[in-house]
């Protein structure tokens, strides 16, 4: 079968199987990876991405993509074999982070643009040879009582569909991210007002970018209570807030919605999309796009030690299954007691 960008993003959302986000910049992974006293060294950090990639169970059932970071899309395994390679041969499809991070937006305190459109389209031109056949670019939405400002909302979403445009002209799908941030003490209707705001402006710029919403694939986040509220918004409420958000905004053209953990726990992550997905009826694929709702588990199994593989692959394996599962509607939550 020819790769057209409509049969690469069907593929990413395939019935049952997420994204497993593992761009995390260096100073992120160096964070995490303090947390368990390993040295973020290029070898450790390959290692353990091996580890993950290498992981059959986990990899062939329940992962359709890897998102990479600039210096992971270039390494080689151990035994010399590139990781891209290994993706793919799990029947994975390789992708790429190619923004430059959320920086001060100038003239507006306490907002972000997202950068890295200088120079994109050579740069996508040659991740596509080296194996990415979808890129990620997240824009940062921040709540407080006087922001986010319409002017953040649009930057943002122009930029996300300036990217978009250069990723299908290289034969690349692209994932848009607009992450509404979960810090803060507002409720789950503050972030339900912000969120429907946010992708409005998002598929109003894809529309006037002559964006093929066929080839694209959002990753939003879910509609919840911030971080700091007193009343958290429960598992059904945040399903029900998030799909009548979607209702109001998302074309039924775009085939499917993967979300983003944003700090919420693993097994909440989980649960409110097995929620969303025991609904049912919706004209999209939902499904995850998880980095620390996947890993968490298995970096602390594995802990940077050679003889804590097996129990780094179980972990991430069995969180892939769980979110499998969830993407299906089919999980529950003593599944994860049996683990």
């Amino acid at each position: 079968m020819t790769e057209t960008l409509e049969s690469i993003a069907k593929a990413m959302v395939a019935p049952g199987k997420g994204i497993l986000a593992a761009d995390e910049s260096s100073g992120t992974i160096k964070k995490r990876f303090d947390a368990i006293n390993v040295a973020s060294t290029e070898e450790n950090r390959r290692d353990y991405r091996e580890m993950l990639f290498r992981t059959e169970e986990a990899m062939k059932n329940y992962i359709s993509g890897v998102i990479l970071y600039d210096e992971t899309i270039r390494q080689k395994a151990k035994d010399g074999t590139p990781l891209v390679d290994l993706i793919k041969k799990s029947g994975s499809i390789p992708g790429i982070k190619v923004d430059a991070g959320a920086k001060p937006m100038a003239g507006f305190p306490g907002e972000t643009i997202t950068e890295g459109l200088d120079g994109l389209d050579d740069r996508l031109a040659e991740y596509y040879k080296l194996g990415a056949r979808f890129a990620k670019w997240r824009a940062v939405i921040d709540i407080s009582p006087v922001i986010p400002t319409n002017a953040c909302i649009e930057a943002n979403a122009e930029a996300l569909a300036r990217y978009a445009a250069l990723c299908q002209k290289n034969g690349i799908v692209p994932i848009v991210e607009p992450e509404v941030l979960m810090d803060g003490d507002h409720t789950a209707d503050r972030c339900f007002e912000v969120t429907e705001a946010t992708l409005r402006a998002l598929f109003n710029r894809l529309a006037l970018h002559n964006v093929k919403l066929e080839g694209t694939i959002l990753k939003p986040n879910m509609v919840v209570s911030g971080k700091k509220c007193a009343k958290q918004a429960g598992i059904q409420e945040v399903a029900e807030k998030t799909i009548a958000v979607f209702k109001r905004t998302v074309p039924a053209a775009i085939p499917g919605i993967v979300f983003l953990s944003g700090g919420q726990s693993d097994e909440d992550a989980t649960a409110h999309l097995n929620a969303m997905n025991a609904i049912g009826g919706l004209p999209w694929a939902l499904s995850f796009s998880y980095g620390r709702a996947l890993q968490a588990a298995p970096q602390k199994a594995w802990s940077g030690k050679a003889e804590n593989v097996a129990a780094g692959q179980r972990a991430f394996a069995h969180r892939a299954k769980m979110n499998s599962l969830a993407a299906l509607g089919k999980w529950k939550a003593e599944l994860e007691k049996a683990a």
